[in-house]
């Protein structure tokens, strides 16, 4: 049986939810980095799987709440777009987590935290972004989505970089392949902030 409040009330409930599926996803991030700045960098797959869960665990809430409620604060399919955005940051995140588990005797040699450190600061500004939902601040929103596109021109402009080193002939093989393939990994982790953001500066477009 559905209250008044559940049905006619503010929607305050979506902005909390989204807020909690953007903090797993920061969470997830920057659990990578610190993996990757530890001197061993050996993979403790824990702190990725339980930012999946309470990822996860978030977009079912939000999904059961777009049911169970009449009036939303903003668009069901905005909810919607953002919460499935969210979601694939720590997916991704846990895919570079689970594969590095997998060839860390290969890795030893490569310095992947610059990139965690940009993929940290990217879902860092997306939870920001996420939180200024409720405010629907386009001033405050749009210095927002600039400092993250910022971010991810400087993620592209490395790979740049690391596409003339994977094709400078001084790698084997199977080294030209692991760069490519978790660098690649990486690179989409930053997209999928990117994604988000726009989502999330595009509901403020919508609604300012």
């Amino acid at each position: 049986m559905f209250s008044l409040q559940t049905i006619f009330g503010s929607g305050k409930q979506f902005y909390l939810l989204l807020d909690e599926a953007a903090s797993a996803a920061y969470d997830s991030a920057k659990a990578l980095h610190v993996m990757m700045k530890a001197a061993d960098r050996q993979p403790a797959l824990d702190e990725f799987k339980l930012a999946r869960q309470r990822e996860r665990a978030a977009s079912d809430k939000i999904g059961q709440a777009l049911v169970d409620s009449f009036i939303t604060p903003i668009e069901r399919e905005d909810i919607e777009a953002l919460g499935s955005a969210l979601y694939k940051i720590p997916k991704q995140v846990e895919k570079f987590a689970d594969r590095y588990a997998l060839a860390t005797q290969h890795l030893e040699q490569i310095d992947f935290a610059p990139r965690a450190a940009m993929l940290e600061q990217a879902a860092g500004v997306v939870v920001e972004m996420v939180h200024e939902l409720i405010r629907l601040d386009i001033d405050r929103m749009t210095a927002l989505n600039d400092k993250l596109r910022s971010i991810e021109n400087e993620a592209d402009r490395l790979m740049l970089e690391l596409y003339r080193e994977i094709y400078s002939g001084k790698l084997d093989s199977l080294q030209m392949f692991l760069l490519k393939e978790f660098f690649e990994i990486l690179e989409k982790a930053i997209d999928r902030c990117r994604e988000a953001g726009v989502v999330a500066y595009q509901i403020v477009l919508k609604n300012s």
